[in-house]
């Protein structure tokens, strides 16, 4: 499918979609069955800060529907240019649903936040913008793709990419006033764009402020590990989550998360040996708190079961690992 006939599918899909339903500012979606608490597209932000207002406040156990903004906060359109790629606001980059206030929460507790459903708009992007990406200084020119996400991406002629949505930023409030960029990845969460993270997939979040002030967006339709030319196919969603409070549990440094397949635990830092420094250790604590292991075990597991994936590594200062660890060679539940 050349360019000019994916423009023109996306201009009629947007029509009819849940896209075109909520677009304006002010409009409020009704909550689908099972939903106690939505956030339109007005209510969000670009920073990560302990100072910031809630946008709602819910108890543990709530069931909250997001509407997200694509990576630029609603900047580009299925017709923008390249030319308004470039000339893009970062400063309105990352516009996150939240933040959420969840009682109840306190700093030593962790936040569970399971992504029930994820579904992506009618219309994505990807692009070069310049002075982003892995490789940005062999790529001066910017440039943009726009995409249909009717039926998966046809990416080129013989090239169809599935979809596979997630958002690429979650996290809770640091223990910081200053307004900090929503751009890298923290201990908090935040710009983590791992690929993993899709519906089923319960995150584990270290709480810093009271009420944990959670927030999601950056949602993407898909992407591979690692968001190498540093951007994925961003896309508008529809997010459904349920936070829960964790007391008690196993201590925590940074996100962590699951699926009926596996757990996993996330690195941070500047360089990626020590983010996978760092995922390995966490793994390590968990195999010894929740399945008994001595350190010198939890090592060898995760030399012979870890699996080691770069999640991102284009949104300095910092990198994101992770490990993963399989459930089936446990047979028996901690």
């Amino acid at each position: 499918m050349n360019l000019p006939m994916v423009r023109i599918i996306l201009v009629v899909a947007c029509a009819i979609g849940f896209e075109s339903a909520h677009a304006q500012a002010g409009d409020k979606p009704a909550p689908h069955p099972g939903v106690d608490f939505v956030l339109d597209r007005t209510q969000t932000h670009t920073k990560f800060s302990s100072t910031i207002p809630p946008a709602i406040t819910v108890p543990s156990g709530s069931v909250i529907e997001v509407y997200t903004h694509e990576a630029t906060g609603g900047q580009l359109t299925i017709e923008s240019t390249t030319a308004e790629l470039a000339a893009v606001d970062m400063g309105r980059v990352h516009t996150l649903a939240g933040p959420v206030y969840v009682e109840g929460a306190l700093p030593g507790d962790v936040l569970a936040v399971t992504l029930l459903e994820i579904e992506p708009g009618n219309w994505g992007w990807m692009g070069i913008m310049l002075g982003l990406g892995l490789l940005a200084d062999e790529f001066p020119e910017p440039a943009l793709t726009t995409f249909s996400l009717d039926h998966g991406i046809e990416f080129a002629p013989g090239i169809h990419v599935p979809l596979s949505p997630f958002a690429g930023v979650m996290g809770v409030a640091p223990a910081s006033s200053e307004q900090l960029s929503t751009i890298p990845p923290r201990a908090n969460g935040g710009n983590m764009d791992d690929p993993s993270m899709v519906a089923g997939t319960t995150v584990y979040f270290p709480v810093f402020v009271k009420g944990a002030l959670f927030s999601i967006g950056d949602t993407h339709a898909v992407q591979g590990y690692g968001e190498v030319s540093g951007t994925a196919v961003e896309a508008p969603m529809r997010v459904v989550y349920k936070v829960r409070v964790v007391k008690g549990g196993m201590p925590m440094q940074e996100p962590q998360y699951e699926t009926d397949s596996y757990y996993a635990t996330t690195g941070v830092a500047t360089t990626l040996e020590e983010a996978v420094k760092s995922a390995t250790r966490y793994m390590m604590d968990y195999l010894v708190h929740t399945h008994g292991l001595s350190r010198q075990q939890a090592y060898m597991l995760c030399s012979i079961a870890g699996d080691l994936r770069i999640a991102e590594v284009v949104d300095g200062p910092n990198k994101l690992v992770t490990m993963h660890m399989p459930k089936s060679i446990f047979t028996e539940n901690p």
